[in-house]
């Protein structure tokens, strides 16, 4: 059995892929010794994949720019969602932009995706990121947004619909635009790609399968999805799985258009204009060449 340690940014559908598989046991069927990793946010992508303390990152891309800006050498093999899924909301007494202007907006730490997808929102608003102060409240954001902490934050399912149905107002809805973005990508170190190669493959055939398998079969995913998520509300365990379903990507393949959307929105020193400093996508093309995608296809006819 192969050592294969995953790092969890942030416990969202994006994720359900990798514990519907974990839960389905098929990294166990793949020959991975498997764990899944509490980890704070962007920021520990570099040090924790260099260090070999993970081997995979859950983590949207601009994590990986600012990671190889600092002089790591990561990059994203795979996606679990090509749009940002998530929506910033304003709490009590907020009426309108100017409430927000000077005050605190909450993101789970620096460098994560919390932080870019709020710029994003900001910037559709009319303000900069200049014009609020950040403050790192980690993944779990509504309450610090009902109890005033913060001003507004953005939040993903299933913690979105809750916010939804708690009367709080979205201010500004990035899923609805379906903005390309590789919002949650699958991330490697390129040496240790280059060295484990298989491992990386064993891994990504486990996680895509546990994609169709979870889309397939709502029956067995719904279950799952409630423990992991600790949801206990039908509606909001329907509305969670639904997105899931609906902005996963089945074979998991991260998008160039996405990639270049965070290219161009990331502020980091030493930035490239090549996408293939960030993604490589080899690893989703040999999956395809064998025939992987078409036989989960026709294994769970779905897809």
């Amino acid at each position: 059995m192969i050592t294969f340690k995953v790092g969890e940014a942030s416990p969202a559908n994006t994720f359900f892929a990798i514990w519907m598989a974990e839960a389905a046991g098929f990294y166990e069927q793949n020959g991975l010794d498997f764990e899944i990793v509490k980890m704070v946010g962007g920021s520990e992508t570099g040090p924790a994949l260099s260090s070999d303390r993970i081997q995979l990152m859950h983590i949207g891309m601009s994590s990986v720019v600012r990671a190889n800006s600092a002089g790591f050498n990561v990059t994203t093999i795979g996606s679990l969602s090509n749009v940002i899924r998530s929506t910033l909301f304003a709490g009590p007494g907020v009426e309108g932009i100017e409430d927000i202007k000077g005050n605190s907006v909450g993101i789970s730490s620096a460098g994560s995706e919390s932080e870019l997808s709020t710029v994003v929102a900001l910037q559709k608003l009319g303000l900069t990121r200049d014009d609020i102060k950040f403050q790192e409240i980690g993944v779990e954001r509504l309450s610090h947004l009902k109890n005033g902490t913060v001003k507004a934050t953005m939040l993903g399912e299933p913690l979105r619909s809750v916010a939804f149905a708690d009367g709080l107002t979205a201010i500004c809805d990035l899923l609805a635009d379906r903005m390309p973005w590789l919002y949650s990508g699958l991330v490697v170190d390129k040496a240790y790609l280059a060295d484990n190669r298989d491992a990386v493959l064993r891994f990504m055939r486990a996680t895509i399968e546990g994609n169709y398998f979870a889309a397939s079969d709502a029956e067995s995913a719904k279950p799952v999805m409630a423990k992991v998520l600790n949801i206990t509300d039908t509606k909001n365990l329907d509305i969670t799985y639904d997105n899931f379903k609906t902005y996963t990507p089945l074979n998991a393949e991260p998008t160039v258009e996405g990639g270049k959307n965070i290219m161009a929105t990331v502020e980091a020193e030493n930035k490239s204009d090549d996408i293939d400093a960030y993604m490589d996508q080899s690893v989703h093309e040999e999956l395809r060449d064998e025939g992987f995608f078409d036989a989960m296809k026709a294994k769970y006819n779905v897809g």
